[in-house]
């Protein structure tokens, strides 16, 4: 099973993972001798066209839309990609993981995600219902199996492609089965939750599963391996606490609301119904009161250099507390050895998770339910909705030359569908609203 360790040694010492964790789909020779296998999953990952596209999808507070003159830069999906990994990487090296692995997961994260963010999902998903739906998370999978231009596989036969064609497959990244694993927070199939089968959460389509199989080769069940939890939470952490930090740099968010009623029970009902079901209003009451206790605690802000300096504090202190209460949790529970793959659940506190759950039902209702914002988000859908039916009227013209060649090998409408959302998916907020003036324009 993963997770013993006396095969292999990943090369720095740093450690130590099975054979079968460093294996590629496509097997390939390593270009530099003494590079990790894991530090070339990061570094392929960190070169990708994809990374850098997330520059041009909004996190949580689009440029521009600040109520501030004096608003800093918000962050882009890019910019909380980068600062997720370096959450993981610490949490993960702590406890035993191996860095590379895990900030390469962390990095890997949000690739799939559509340009307009969550906004861009939904449409995407009701757009690819007769293909299988959509999903950011199992279109990163696609990305690093498929569709970044990285590696071919040449095969003679199509018994182990999938039902692909013969001939030179794109393998995407070619990762390692580990990395993949790691990069996969949700390990089943549309409709496959383990807990609810209602969910929207997947992380692989029909037509990508021979290779997730692969992945997920002796995996316990619907288990996320013990990377891929370490980076689900430094995603959670990352996104709680800086879309916070974004919202009071645009002035969106007044720190004094979090006294005040209704405001209070406003943000319990979020939490609730978002991030926290089975929460009680006093537990949420007890883990927002905790914070605002905390003498780091930003009551208010006002865009100065002490303000600033006072809530980059604040942000610096929850990441610290919310990490080293994971790591500590964690310990205790699995001891002091190094905590990889199958070998350790990652330990939250609950009380913790309150917190964390709390933070981001205030961004999700000062940021995210802003009326300006609801109709940025209803123009947002007309653009991909028109962007769709175009490209569809016009395929393969109008699809990149990378998705015409994907098109015309399609065998059939679905996957003829899937590739014009893989384009769609491909673009960032302002090319595909470039590219749904160009094609709205010349009709």
């Amino acid at each position: 099973m993963h997770g013993t360790h006396d095969t292999e040694v990943t090369g720095d010492g740093t450690a130590l993972y099975d054979l079968p964790d460093i294996e590629r789909w496509a097997p390939e020779p390593d270009k530099r001798p003494g590079r990790t296998a894991f530090q070339r999953d990061r570094a392929r990952v960190l070169h990708s066209a994809a990374l850098r596209r997330l520059a041009g999808k909004t996190q949580v507070v689009a440029p521009g839309s600040s109520a501030q003159a004096w608003d800093a830069s918000p962050r882009t999906r890019l910019t909380h990609s980068l600062e997720c990994a370096q959450v993981g990487r610490e949490l993960g090296a702590a406890l035993g993981c191996d860095p590379d692995l895990v900030e390469a997961a962390c990095l890997a994260h949000d690739l799939g995600h559509p340009p307009f963010g969550h906004n861009g999902e939904r449409v995407l998903s009701e757009i690819a219902a007769p293909c299988g739906g959509f999903e950011g998370n199992a279109q990163s999978l696609r990305l690093l199996s498929r569709l970044e231009p990285k590696r071919f596989l040449t095969v003679d036969e199509d018994s182990d492609s999938g039902g692909r064609t013969a001939g030179r497959i794109p393998v995407g990244l070619n990762l390692t089965r580990a990395a993949l694993d790691a990069a996969t927070k949700y390990p089943w199939a549309r409709g496959g939750h383990p807990t609810d089968p209602d969910s929207p959460k997947f992380g692989v389509y029909e037509d990508d599963l021979h290779v997730f199989h692969w992945v997920r080769r002796g995996a316990p069940g619907e288990r996320k391996c013990f990377e891929a939890q370490v980076m689900d939470w430094a995603d959670d952490v990352a996104y709680s606490v800086h879309d916070v930090e974004d919202g009071l740099h645009a002035g969106h968010l007044d720190p004094n609301v979090l006294h005040a009623e209704p405001e209070r029970r406003d943000i319990f009902a979020v939490t609730v119904a978002r991030y926290a079901s089975d929460a009680a209003d006093d537990e949420l009451a007890a883990a927002l009161d905790r914070l605002l206790e905390q003498e780091w605690w930003p009551h208010g802000y006002d865009g100065s250099a002490v303000a600033q300096a006072g809530l980059k504090d604040a942000t610096s202190q929850l990441i610290g507390r919310f990490c080293l209460a994971a790591e500590g949790a964690t310990r205790e529970a699995h001891g002091s050895g190094r905590l990889t793959r199958y070998g350790a659940e990652l330990v939250v506190p609950r009380e913790i998770r309150m917190e964390c759950a709390v933070l981001k039902a205030v961004a999700d209702r000062y940021v995210m339910q802003r009326p300006d914002l609801e109709r940025l988000r209803a123009d947002q859908r007309v653009v991909l909705g028109e962007l769709a039916e175009e490209l569809t009227a016009r395929a393969p013209d109008g699809l990149d030359p990378q998705f015409r060649a994907l098109f015309a090998e399609a065998e059939d409408d679905a996957g003829r569908l899937r590739v014009v959302v893989d384009q769609i998916a491909a673009l960032t907020d302002i090319s595909a609203r470039s590219l749904h003036g160009r094609l709205t324009r010349s009709g």
